[in-house]
C-alpha cells in the first residue's frame, strides 16, 4: 500500500466460452477465492497489469478486453484502501493456479464458491445484473 491514497488494483472477470467465470483460491491474506488481479505495477497500464496478473495466476490470456467497473470504498480490502479497475473478457485456455493463486477454476456465474475475498461478492453480483439487463453498478460502488 502507498501512504499517498489508494494503491491501484485490477481484478479481471474472465469467462470461458462456456458461460462461466474464473475465480482464484487466493494464497494470500485475505483468504478465500477472488477473481484474478493484482496490483497495478509502476509504468504498467490497467490493461496491461489485467492481462499480466491474469496469466499470472490462471495461465489464461484474455480476448475482448473492456473496462467493466471501477470500485473504489476504501473498506472493500481489508490490508489498505485500494481502487479497483476491473475488466471482462473471454478466456483463452484451461484455468491453472500459479503466482499468488494456490487454485484457478471456472465456475457458474450464479454459483461461485465461498467465502470470496474483498467484494468480489459484490462485484459478481453487478456482474449478474449486468449480464441479465444491461445496466452498469452505480458510481459510487
Amino acid at each position: 500500500m502507498n501512504d499517498g491514497g489508494p494503491a491501484v488494483t485490477v481484478d479481471v472477470i474472465a469467462e470461458p466460452a462456456d458461460g462461466t467465470v474464473v475465480l482464484v483460491r487466493r494464497r494470500n491474506p485475505p483468504p478465500g477465492w477472488a477473481l484474478p488481479g493484482g496490483f497495478v505495477e509502476a509504468g504498467e497500464s490497467a490493461a496491461a497489469a489485467a492481462r499480466r496478473e491474469l496469466l499470472e495466476e490462471t495461465s489464461l490470456e484474455v480476448e475482448g478486453l473492456e473496462l467493466f467497473h471501477v470500485y473504489s470504498d476504501p473498506r472493500r480490502d481489508p490490508r489498505g484502501p485500494t481502487l479497483a479497475v476491473v475488466f471482462r473478457g473471454r478466456a483463452r485456455g484451461v484455468p491453472t493456479g500459479g503466482d499468488d493463486a494456490r487454485e484457478a477454476r471456472a465456475f457458474p456465474l450464479d454459483a461461485p464458491p465461498g467465502p470470496l475475498a474483498f467484494d468480489h461478492a459484490l462485484i459478481l453480483e453487478d456482474y449478474r445484473r449486468y449480464r441479465a439487463t444491461g445496466q452498469r453498478p452505480p458510481a459510487d460502488r
